[in-house]
């Protein structure tokens, strides 16, 4: 199989997690603690969004179009918008600590992790600042991981 096909299907498992939240009432917390952390997701996903600009909008977008972005939340994440979404599928097993919260979780974090790494492979082959870029900025947890 190519990258592309894998990363596609990855994407998919992510969206079956997250599907699975909706149609199972478990996507919203009524807690106003987890609501914030959901929120403040959401806002980073945004920022993220706004930053890279509109060539990310599919599932098959090609990531290593365009320049290498470095600033907004990409200073402190390379992958800000999946960690996002990370965030907020954590905060719906917070929420909602079941067996099917925590496969959603796995599914979508899974799936978006396959994704991180085959981004990385084509822009350590696309950008020679990548590898410096990668040393400074952590994937999905700043200053972490």
């Amino acid at each position: 199989m190519t990258y592309k096909i894998i990363s596609i299907i990855a994407y998919l498992f992510a969206v079956l997690g997250l599907f699975f939240l909706y149609e199972n009432n478990y996507l919203i917390s009524k807690n106003p603690l987890i609501i914030i952390i959901q929120i403040l997701s959401l806002a980073l996903m945004l920022w993220a969004r706004i930053t890279f600009g509109f060539r990310s909008f599919h599932a098959a977008a090609n990531t290593t179009r365009g320049h290498l972005v470095t600033n907004g939340p990409y200073r402190w994440f390379r992958h800000p918008i999946y960690a996002s979404l990370i965030y907020f599928s954590f905060a719906c097993v917070i929420a909602y600590p079941f067996f099917e919260t925590i496969v959603s979780f796995i599914l979508i974090s899974g799936g978006l992790l396959v994704r991180i790494m085959i981004e990385e492979k084509f822009l350590l082959v696309t950008y020679k600042e990548y590898e410096a870029y990668s040393e400074t900025a952590k994937r999905i947890i700043p200053f972490l991981f």
